[in-house]
């Protein structure tokens, strides 16, 4: 069934999908493909660990600041306008990613490059709402969430291959023909929606936003590098981004035109599936840190390696996406969340499992089932929190839910790396308890004799192994912190409502029913309402 667009014309949703799924899955690849470039680059700029890092910061806070400016943007420029200007944006700043000569010249591209690409997705998702009728909205979910969801687990496997074979540069260069596909489709099929002036720009409340995410995303970041609060920076961070979100939620509930109206959040289902993308965005972005370090530093794989054994975890996101957008509607929205989170709760209880010496089968294993409970938590869970909102708040809404999920992914990362060192030393603290002198398992004939304490080869040999173990319970007690944190999530459910059954309408004769539709009106909404 076509909608009509503004001009009377049906509307492509195909095209429309295949224009904004090519910008969406651009923008969240260009979240993980620079990471296994960052040695490449470290070394093309002459720049330290703690430099080179800036250029993830600088593209991960200007991201986070800009996503909230999206819903007010799409209202009052219309949601085409901001589309491809922010794809013309994305595409330019890539390219002068690309071309750029310093390390200064590189985070600055970067910045332009987070504030261009933050309206992307959440853009994408109330498109996708709004030319599928509500029937539809579950497949089409699954449609969207194969380019939100396993873009960035696809992305370290494009970036390791870009940078071995061609040059980091690339992986900055290969955004140039895919925004040009999908401008030219937006320019084509895509429909202007109506613009909105319902209410003014608020300076202060957006201000105060930007000072509590930039400042919660810079010290979450840094934090682990600089100790946490043993450092000054983090601790002025965090009283700025504190301080920061007091006001704001003060503002929002005291001012007259706020820059996020309340009522957005007194619809139950959209702030439980909030609540719930919070944590999708902790498990996913948090297990996808550890896996590319745990098999390159423990198991000696090489990075092109690394990034294809993620890529299984990737295919079964995109098949269970698939199939659960065919279940949503007829199967409690509730119970296809659970049995995604029981899924993952699953494959992360396995991982504890994992020893220095497993193979390639028990990572593409544990990581299918993982991409498998991903795919049915995100496709419900994203269908249900837009059920029942008001449709006059689906630009602030996507935002929103964006925000939080990256919100959540940062939060994640920070936890699992912190406690990788944390436990890493006491682990390599207790472990070195038990060799001394004095300790006959040493002396056992099965012990490589190069594992001498008495000799100082033998005492850095036996240092090496045991840190290498130490290392290895960290990672561990990670994925058994993740498995814990997924299924406390599960509780979280029951705040979301059953979907409302529709009562079958009273039977009515044809031409009655034909009488009273009466004639089809002239023209139509620029966008098929939902």
């Amino acid at each position: 069934m076509n909608a009509a667009s503004g001009s009377g014309q049906p509307l492509n949703r195909g095209m429309i999908t295949v224009s904004i799924m090519l910008a969406t899955i651009m923008q969240v690849v260009d979240m993980t493909i620079v990471n296994v470039a960052l040695p490449h680059m470290q070394g093309a700029m002459s720049a330290t660990q703690d430099q080179i890092s800036w250029v993830l910061t600088s593209y991960i806070v200007s991201a986070a600041i800009m996503t909230p400016l999206t819903g007010v943007l799409a209202d009052r420029l219309g949601r085409k306008t901001l589309f491809v200007g922010s794809v013309i944006g994305f595409t330019i700043a890539s390219m002068l990613c690309g071309m750029a000569t310093s390390l200064e010249e590189l985070v600055l591209f970067r910045c332009l490059q987070g504030a261009f690409g933050a309206p992307l997705v959440p853009l994408s998702q109330a498109v996708i709402l709004d030319i599928n009728p509500r029937e539809k909205h579950g497949s089409a979910m699954a449609l969207w969430g194969v380019g939100v969801m396993v873009g960035p687990i696809l992305g370290p496997t494009i970036g390791g291959y870009l940078t071995e074979y061609q040059s980091w540069r690339w992986t900055f260069y290969i955004n140039l023909p895919v925004g040009i596909l999908a401008l030219l489709g937006m320019l084509a099929f895509m429909p202007q929606s109506e613009r909105s002036a319902r209410r003014g720009f608020d300076l202060f409340g957006f201000a105060l936003l930007s000072l509590a995410v930039g400042g919660l995303q810079l010290m979450l970041d840094r934090g682990d590098a600089l100790d946490w609060f043993s450092s000054l920076e983090i601790i002025v961070e965090a009283v700025i981004s504190g301080l920061a979100a007091y006001l704001f939620l003060v503002h929002m509930f005291t001012a007259d035109k706020p820059f996020i109206e309340p009522g957005l959040f007194k619809d139950r289902n959209f702030t439980a599936g909030v609540l719930l993308i919070f944590s999708v965005g902790v498990m996913l972005f948090s297990t996808m840190a550890l896996l590319p370090p745990f098999m390159q530093s423990l198991l000696g794989f090489p990075v092109i390696t690394a990034g294809l054994l993620i890529a299984p975890r990737g295919i079964g996101t995109m098949v269970a996406m698939f199939a659960v957008g065919r279940l949503v509607g007829k199967i409690d929205t509730r119970a296809l969340v659970l049995f995604g989170l029981v899924l993952m709760a699953y494959s992360l209880w396995e991982m504890t499992k994992f020893t220095t010496d497993i193979g390639v089968y028990e990572i593409v294993y544990t990581g299918v089932f993982q991409g498998v409970g991903l795919g049915f938590i995100f496709v419900p869970l994203s269908a249900a929190a837009f059920s029942t909102l008001a449709q006059r708040y689906r630009n602030e809404g996507t935002a929103m839910f964006s925000l939080v999920r990256n919100v959540g992914s940062s939060i994640g990362i920070s936890i699992v790396v912190t406690i990788l060192g944390h436990e890493a030393q006491i682990s390599h603290a207790r472990l070195s308890e038990s060799i001394t002198l004095f300790n006959r398992a040493l002396l056992a004939p099965n012990v490589p004799q190069i594992w001498n304490p008495t000799t100082e080869l033998g005492a850095a040999a036996l240092n090496a192994t045991v840190a290498r173990q130490a290392l290895t319970i960290a990672y561990l007690n990670d994925f058994r912190l993740m498995m814990y944190l997924t299924l406390l999530a599960a509780p979280l459910l029951l705040l979301i409502r059953p979907p409302k059954r529709a009562a079958a309408a009273p039977p009515q004769p044809a031409p009655a029913a034909a009488a009273q539709r009466g004639p089809a009106p002239a023209g139509g909404s620029a966008i098929a309402r939902t």
